[in-house]
């Protein structure tokens, strides 16, 4: 019905607003450190989950280490693109793995993990500063892990190293 979907529509933009404003992430610092806090006790809890079988197959993770120098030298583009190439990875790592595990604990905490890095990816395609779309056709350095917690590691890495920096780096600009 027309007004329940009116009512969906602004509950959802309004939600989205409040939860991941792009302005507001990046000028509040406490958010990106309330995102690594969460990224932290995602990862500890998936530890505590009981009998999980290593994966059959494979998930394939990036190396989301860097070098400070060097990451200082990109563009905010060329930082961009490569944190989405990274949450890309990890958004289908996790979801392969939501099919391989039977473990409520851990399918429960699978799914956070993708709720999360895919709202970051939905976010971070809103920032661009060359004119096109990003194309998923790029190919970070990447790792096959079996052990799902090899996914949750990454994923904080990613939370704590370069989406951090990437979101102090970009209040430089956006919040003066």
């Amino acid at each position: 019905s027309p007004p329940g979907l009116l009512l969906l529509t602004s509950f959802l933009l309004h939600v989205k607003e409040d939860r991941a404003s792009p302005t507001r992430l990046v000028c509040d610092n406490r958010l990106i450190q309330k995102y690594v806090v969460e990224a932290k006790d995602m990862e500890k809890r998936m530890g505590q989950c009981q009998a999980l079988p290593p994966l059959s197959c494979p998930a394939v993770l990036p190396l989301v280490d860097f070098t400070f120098q060097q990451w200082k030298s990109k563009s905010n583009e060329t930082k961009r693109r490569e944190i989405l190439c990274d949450l890309a990875l990890l958004v289908g790592a996790a979801t392969a793995a939501q099919g391989q595990v039977s473990n409520e604990c851990g399918a429960r905490q699978l799914s956070q993990l993708y709720r999360h890095a895919n709202s970051f990816f939905l976010l971070l395609q809103t920032f661009s500063w060359e004119e096109g779309h990003w194309e998923p056709s790029c190919s970070p350095h990447s790792i096959e892990q079996t052990h799902i917690t090899s996914i949750f590691l990454t994923y904080r890495q990613l939370v704590q190293g370069k989406l951090s920096f990437f979101f102090y780096d970009l209040a430089k600009v956006l919040c003066k």
